[in-house]
């Protein structure tokens, strides 16, 4: 039965990579199955050089490369589809927007697929098992996932490292040699199992696999005795501030009266607890106005002003009109207790159909606009703000902002606070809010710093700087989490230079093995 299959080309270059790749999604969170890429990542290097070998025989009706296209392809569909058909969820709340539907199954995946399929088209005939092959299927891979991360605005969303969030100690050579540096290492580590197939002696095999548990460790041991040590660290900072997360868990509506919107805002109030004599920093979620300018909310200025002080500032997400054009911002405000600013953030990063329609000129003529309430897009920010007070730098992100790791690096280095605040009630009971929230941790330990989030319909949380998850309220969970958070100037890498350097040594030593196999 098994030798049927493998010799159906249909199978070996459809149907298999294609179930490999949406299995691949049960690694990440909430599954945190992550032993699973320790299969499927030498299973994908096999098949690779298997449909190299049979297209120079049983596949040769089709043209040569066109088979590691398709298998590349096949896998990159079921990866992306299992990974980010969430994104529909959101196309469910517009009737005009559920003929996308198809659009974000079908050509988003088969779009993003293109990352894969281009790598194993280029590399698939250069590959055998050996060292040198391991080393340019891994490099190769990861450069992949770095493009996807930078073209066409971006989109790093799973990438292979984040299979380990749930692993603290692992994920702690973050802050040291940067997120792409860590994925090529991690995709090097899953594809290792390969070398089973290697034509060398059994004891190299058994010393190579040592060496793979031995790296493992170092980096557990490294991570465990970093977290340990940062204990004590915590205990010397006495710059502090006492911040109190809210998570509303309002429904995602359009079109809110004055009325419905003051009652949103005193239930906002009544979760905040104010203690008047407690210096707090409050933080809700985007989007609590739903479509109300700050401005508009203005008439409700007496309402906090009579329930918080002078010790209180608060932070919210809410649209802001750019005096010149007269169009709006997605902005994050620190607001004091007489609903002031203090200072603001314009969203940098903005969600393609969500916050901004492509090629609007076009689509606005068939009655077509951004699913965010509100007909035209949002403006994009362009400065590099902190929300700044005389005790905290806050560095914002806004919604998905927070899977860039570009905003921590290009973060000044007064930072000592991190706050992502979000509206995942667009993506319902799906997978997404969880992967989301699966960024904050790596985002806390780049830099170092304490990360808050206030999440609508998601996770909210207060992570340490090592990524621990100290407080939390789960996804749909209404209250607030409250803590002392320790300021910690950032301290981080500010570039992708350890990655490029790996990537070249990687190259260098398939290139020096080949001329010597030549």
């Amino acid at each position: 039965m098994l030798k049927k299959f493998l010799n159906s080309r249909f199978f070996i270059l459809y149907i298999a990579p294609f179930i490999i790749g949406s299995l691949s999604i049960l690694s990440f969170q909430p599954f945190n199955f992550t032993v699973i890429n320790f299969i499927i990542f030498p299973l994908l290097f096999y098949l690779i050089i298997y449909i190299t070998k049979k297209s120079k025989s049983t596949y040769r009706k089709k043209p040569y490369k066109f088979n590691l296209f398709i298998f590349g392809l096949s896998f990159g569909f079921g990866f992306y589809l299992s990974g980010v058909s969430w994104i529909v969820n959101s196309l469910t709340f517009d009737e005009s927007f559920k003929i996308f539907i198809p659009f974000g199954l079908i050509f988003i995946p088969l779009f993003l697929s293109l990352f894969v399929a281009v790598p194993v088209l280029l590399i698939g005939p250069k590959l055998k098992f050996d060292f040198s092959s391991l080393m340019i299927f891994s490099g190769c891979l990861a450069l992949s996932d770095y493009l996807r991360a930078k073209l066409f605005t971006g989109f790093p969303w799973n990438l292979w490292a984040y299979s380990t969030s749930w692993i603290n100690e692992i994920i702690q050579i973050l802050n040291i040699i940067g997120l792409y540096a860590y994925n090529l290492i991690i995709i090097t580590l899953f594809t290792l199992p390969i070398i089973y197939f290697f034509k060398i002696k059994a004891i190299k095999k058994v010393y190579c696999l040592f060496l793979t548990l031995i790296s493992i460790s170092v980096l557990y041991i490294y991570g465990n005795f970093s977290i340990n040590k940062n204990k004590y660290f915590l205990d010397t900072i006495d710059e502090k501030i006492f911040v109190k997360i809210i998570s509303p868990n309002f429904e995602l509506k359009y079109g809110l009266s004055p009325s419905q919107i003051e009652e949103r805002l005193k239930k906002l109030i009544k979760y905040s607890d104010p203690n008047k004599d407690k210096s707090t920093l409050f933080i809700w979620p985007e989007g609590v106005f739903s479509g109300y300018t700050y401005k508009e909310s203005l008439i409700f200025k007496k309402l906090v002003k009579n329930n918080f002080s002078k010790k209180h500032f608060i932070i919210l997400g809410t649209n802001r009109v750019d005096p010149l054009s007269g169009q709006y911002f997605n902005s994050m405000l620190l607001l004091d207790n007489d609903f002031e600013i203090v200072a603001e953030y314009n969203k940098r990063k903005l969600v393609p159909f969500g916050e901004f329609l492509p090629f609007e000129n076009f689509l606005n003529r068939y009655g077509f606009k951004k699913i965010t309430e509100g007909y035209g897009a949002f403006l994009k920010g362009k400065e590099k703000k902190l929300l700044t007070t005389e005790k905290f730098n806050i560095l914002p992100l806004i919604c998905y902002e927070v899977i860039f790791t570009d905003f921590i690096q290009e973060s000044k280095d007064e930072t000592n606070l991190i706050v992502n605040i979000s509206e995942d009630g667009w993506f319902g009971n799906s997978i997404g809010p969880d992967q989301h929230f699966a960024k904050s941790i790596f985002r806390a330990v780049e830099n170092n710093t304490f990360f808050a989030r206030s999440a609508n319909k998601g996770i909210s949380a207060i992570i340490d700087n090592k990524g621990n998850i100290i407080k939390r309220l789960n996804r749909f969970e209404t209250g607030s989490i409250e803590m002392e958070v320790p300021l910690i100037r950032s301290n981080k890498n500010k570039n992708d230079l350890i990655f490029f350097v790996l990537l070249i040594t990687y190259l260098f030593i398939f290139l020096i093995n080949k001329r010597k196999n030549a």
